[in-house]
């Protein structure tokens, strides 16, 4: 198999890991509050439930959290997959490599089957070496942007924003106050930010409104920044003009086992603040302009990540500019969100026919606490109203919905933007409905 299906799976069935919050830990700041530390914990292994797309067909799935076996029955009939063996709930307070040290049997098992093993991301659990060294170093945004720097003069449409690193949060404080009295908006970032978090952009009156750019880093410290033992980066920010305009972008693309990089794609990212919320991919989504600048910049840095050892999944995102310029902002060397809306129109494009639309919505808000098994019939119920819309409903995260906020994690493939739109609506009025209805039974 040719392309970057044959460079990831070579077309076979995969095991996949969900150790989210593995490849998270590794990058968490020294000093981390213990309960900030458990929350991430929690939320990554809620978004391991990605792992059941981690490839166009698993046969094994391994969840820290538990995970009904509906879920991915639901997955395997829309897909057309073979039998998956399950194994869930296994790590609900720990990490996956930590839980699968105590259960040998799992682990002997996973060994043995005989085939590819796909983790979200690369970890010591895989053992030590260049694959791993490139990934602690360009997971950093630091590392990224000077990267970004060496190779952007060779790329027409391609602008880099100005990066500082001042070393201490004391000289942050003092950088931060003196972009302020020049009228300038900055971008604060942990170099290891995950999904958003990490990243702030902060405006002059914000900074005056606080007090200055010390009392402004006091506050941030903890709600979106890390603990203050932990660098902070000061960049640049790139105005992108009107609202309407094509924004937030990622390519996303496969270094083989070989070393060839292999494109994947460019996606549309939906991007709240500076939290990513999803994406959208297939024809059309991105200007063909757009794409090849994208397409261009983002295999010189795999060629460079390649170089350095790197094997397996990456992307690189950007930011537009007035002038429509891409600025890339940070590598991921692990799967992401993305990768799985591409996995998807992969999958769905081989059984069903070329074409696709998919959209993946990580957080819908639900409105109501509710157990998986009446999440579940929630949109059973909602599926087929979907489907008359021409969309097909692919559960991804399940296992929010009794969160302080609980939320709903979704994609939707459709031939049609007009039929995405119409259906993420048409899920957003019913997830609000089913507050209304749990509120008026109190």
């Amino acid at each position: 198999m040719d392309g970057w299906l044959g460079a990831w799976t070579g077309g076979r069935r995969a095991v996949h890991l969900g150790n989210v919050a593995d490849f998270n830990e590794q990058f968490l700041a020294p000093g981390t509050d213990p309960d900030q530390r458990s929350r991430r914990l929690r939320q990554a292994h809620h978004y391991a439930g990605m792992a059941s797309c981690y490839s166009p067909e698993p046969a094994l799935l391994v969840l820290p959290g538990e995970v009904e076996r509906a879920w991915i029955d639901w997955l395997a009939r829309e897909l057309e997959w073979g039998p998956v063996e399950l194994y869930s709930g296994i790590a609900p307070e720990r990490t996956l490599a930590q839980a699968l040290a105590d259960r040998p049997a799992l682990a002997e098992r996973i060994a043995t089957a005989g085939l590819p093993v796909l983790p979200w991301g690369r970890t010591a659990a895989q053992g030590e070496g260049a694959e791993l060294a490139a990934v602690r170093r360009y997971e950093s945004k630091a590392a990224a942007h000077a990267l970004f720097t060496e190779l952007a003069p060779e790329h027409h449409g391609i602008v880099v924003p100005h990066q500082e690193q001042p070393g201490s949060r004391r000289r942050a404080a003092r950088r931060l106050t003196a972009r302020a009295s020049r009228g300038l908006t900055t971008v604060l970032k942990s170099p290891h930010g995950v999904g958003g978090y990490g990243t702030v952009v902060v405006t002059p009156q914000d900074v005056f409104a606080a007090g200055g750019g010390r009392a402004l880093l006091r506050r941030l410290t903890g709600a979106e920044l890390p603990a203050p033992g932990g660098d902070v980066l000061l960049e640049e920010y790139i105005d992108g003009g009107r609202a309407d305009r094509l924004r937030d972008l990622t390519f996303d693309a496969v270094v083989g086992d070989d070393g060839r990089v292999h494109p994947v794609g460019v996606g549309e990212m939906a991007v709240h603040g500076t939290r990513y919320q999803g994406v959208t991919v297939g024809p059309g989504v991105v200007p063909v302009g757009a794409v090849a600048i994208a397409e261009r910049f983002g295999l010189a840095v795999g060629e460079r990540l390649a170089a350095e050892g790197h094997r397996g999944w990456y992307d690189v995102d950007f930011v537009t500019d007035r002038d429509r310029r891409l600025a890339p902002t940070e590598i991921n060397l692990r799967l992401t969100g993305p990768a799985i809306a591409f996995v998807l129109r992969a999958r769905l494009d081989l059984v069903r026919g070329p074409g696709h639309l998919v959209r993946t919505l990580d957080a819908l808000p639900l409105g109501a606490r509710i157990s998986q098994e009446a999440l579940h019939d929630h949109l059973d119920r909602l599926r087929p109203r979907c489907a008359r819309l021409g969309v097909t409903v692919l559960p991804l995260v399940a296992a929010a919905g009794y969160e302080p906020e609980p939320a709903v994690g979704l994609a939707l493939a459709a031939r049609e933007a007009e039929a995405l739109e119409a259906a993420q609506a048409l899920i957003g009025a019913g997830n609000h409905a089913l507050g209304r209805m749990f509120e008026a039974l109190r």
